[in-house]
Formats: structure tokens, sequence, C-alpha cells
């Protein structure tokens, strides 16, 4: 049983459990998911996923074609919703907002006594735990990311991938085509394989009152908006990025529309113990469209000695 928590657990095809539960993480409360060998984990060190930041993004959709696989080779697995998304709370600091999200991992961690963890983050998941990174290494083993936010957006303009995110609560507020749109446009090269059904429950996720009065991703703005955008820039702090010893994985699809896949060779140039990898024909969610390598090339490496 998790703390802080009444989960529900289940079989799933008999080999993995996984409960449900809200966790209290300082002021907020986050939904967790977690799933784990139905034998027991074998590996010590748990995995906690981080989703993405698009809109109706939760951490059960995010890694719907993931978790399970972890689990199943061992692993215990911990995917929240992060705060402004899903079930969680909605309270999120705009002034720092990678800053926050790694404070709420921490906190996450010693709600569930956890010391050290291995943490993989998709997108604005993947600033939250290169964020955790840089100002807690101790607190991360290994790190793996996947197309990160915050790669040198304030050197260039927006992609229409990350604009199209970013408007999505703008003009005429959310609806079902633009979000269907913003998934099959932007985050995916093949949209076929993107089901009606996933497109539905991102909707639906999506037109929360309290996420429409208050989105959880959204560009800076007023006083204090230019210092807030070179906090949300890794380039912007080189030294600690090159510091780093965090072992570190990052995957990149080559037709990635939101984050620009040139931010892979930059960090692989720039910290100490990077390894690289781009998919060919992938977009933004290499761990969605490319799942069974993916899953391998992750259990691979959380599994190996790292350099």
């Amino acid at each position: 049983m998790l703390p802080n928590g009444s989960p529900s657990s289940t079989v799933t095809a008999e080999t993995v459990l996984r409960s449900e539960s809200t966790v209290r993480v300082g002021a907020r409360d986050i939904f967790l998911t977690e799933i784990v060998p139905a034998a027991g984990p074998r590996n010590p060190t748990p995995v906690v996923l981080l989703h993405g930041g698009g809109p109706g993004a939760t951490g059960a959709s995010n890694y719907a074609r993931n978790s399970d696989v972890l689990a199943e080779a061992g692993h215990r697995v911990l995917v929240p919703d992060m705060p402004g998304y899903g079930r969680s709370s909605k309270e999120l600091d705009q002034t720092d907002p990678f800053g926050d999200l790694a404070i709420f991992v921490r906190g996450l961690l010693d709600a569930l006594d956890v010391e050290k963890a291995h943490v993989v983050g998709n997108s604005y998941g993947g600033a939250a735990a290169l964020r955790l990174a840089l100002d807690r290494p101790d607190r991360v083993d290994k790190l793996v990311l996947m197309g990160p936010g915050g790669i040198g957006t304030t050197r260039r303009p927006p992609t229409k991938g990350l604009n199209a995110l970013l408007g999505y609560y703008g003009g005429d507020g959310p609806s079902r085509a633009k979000l269907a749109s913003f998934i099959r446009n932007h985050l995916v090269f093949d949209a076929s394989g993107v089901p009606d059904e996933l497109v539905e429950l991102r909707y639906q996720a999506s037109i929360d009152p309290e996420v429409v009065s208050n989105p959880p991703l959204r560009r800076p703005s007023g006083r204090g908006a230019l210092r807030t955008l070179w906090r949300m820039d890794f380039t912007r702090d080189r030294g600690r990025l090159s510091r780093c010893q965090v072992p570190t994985l990052v995957v990149w699809g080559t037709h990635d529309k939101v984050n620009r896949p040139s931010g892979g060779p930059w960090l692989a140039r720039t910290m100490r113990r990077c390894d690289l990898h781009l998919f060919a024909r992938t977009g933004h969610w290499a761990q969605y469209e490319q799942a069974r390598r993916f899953n391998r090339l992750l259990l691979d490496w959380l599994d190996g000695d790292a350099a």
C-alpha cells in the first residue's frame, strides 16, 4: 500500500499489480499510479515517469505503452499526474515552473520514502527531470529525457507545435477538433497510430474547469516574464549542465515538431555523461510511436552499467 492514500489494486495480465492513490506532497495532493511486478520488484531503485505538458496529459495515458513493460521487467514504476494535470492539485509557481516541478518530484520521493530514483521525463516532464538532476543530483540515479522542453527556447522562435500547445486555451478556447489537430499534426509522425479514444480521453481531461481557468503550461507574461523565460531555457545554465554527473540518456524523434531535435546533440555535447538516441520517422512522442524499441532501449539503459 502506498502512503497517504487508500489504493485499490488489480492484477494486469497476471504479471503486474497496479494501484492508485493520492499522495500529500507539501501543500499539494498528487494522484499516483504505481505498477509493480506481481512477484515483487527485482530492482531496488524505483522508476519515476513524468508526462508531457500538452492539454489533457496525464501520467497513465502518456506512458500507456511503457509502464507495464517496465514493471514486468522487474521495476517498481511510479507514474504521477504532475501539478496542474489529471487528478492532481492545480497549483504551480509560474515564475519558475521547472524549478517548482523539481521540488514536487523531490517531495514525492520524500513522501514515498524513496532516497533515489531513476527519473524518466517526456517534454515538459523531461524539463522537470533535468531541473531535478541539476538542483538535487543526489536524488537521481539515472536520467532519461525524451524530447525535453527548455533547450534553446529563448534563442529561436517557438515551433509550430509549441505554439499550438501554448495556444490551445486561447482564441475560441479548447475544443475536440483543436486537440485532435494538435495530437495528430504535431505530436506524432504517423497520425494513423492515434486512436479516437485517446483524443477523447485527453479532450475530457483538458476541459476540467480548474485547468481551463488556470492552464499549467502557458507563455510567461507580465512583470518578471523575461526572467522566467531565461529560467526555463537550460542553455542559459550551461555551467551546471556541463558539471552534471548524472548518467543521462536523451531520446529524440527526428521529426519532432514541438521541441527541435537539434537539442539532442547539444545536450550530448554539453553534458559529461550523456548518450543520445534518435528515432527516425518519429515525432514528439517517441515512447508512444516507437514503444517496443523504446522500451527495449530504456530497459537496457536502466539495467546496464552507465558510462
